[in-house]
């Protein structure tokens, strides 16, 4: 089971999304719609460790991409 966060999608400019949770096994289908109200929803994905690895050594030149997520604003260091 994994926690996912998901808001209401606005009909209007003035809407505010509601966030929220569900927990739902990772083999199924994001919601489309809240389970009990029938609101149409849609899954935020939301930001992560991502994959860490060796440099190659036979590339020792080799560097991590420049660009990354954010621009390193988020402390990422990219």
């Amino acid at each position: 089971m994994a926690t996912y966060l998901y808001e209401t999608i606005p009909t209007s400019e003035n809407e505010e999304p509601t966030r929220f949770e569900f927990k739902q096994s990772m083999n199924d289908a994001a919601y489309t719609k809240h389970p009990e109200t029938g609101v149409p929803i849609r899954r935020i994905i939301v930001g992560g460790y991502g994959l860490v690895t060796k440099a190659n050594p036979q590339r020792p030149s080799a560097k991590p991409s420049s660009g990354g997520c954010c621009g390193g604003s988020c402390g990422c260091h990219h």
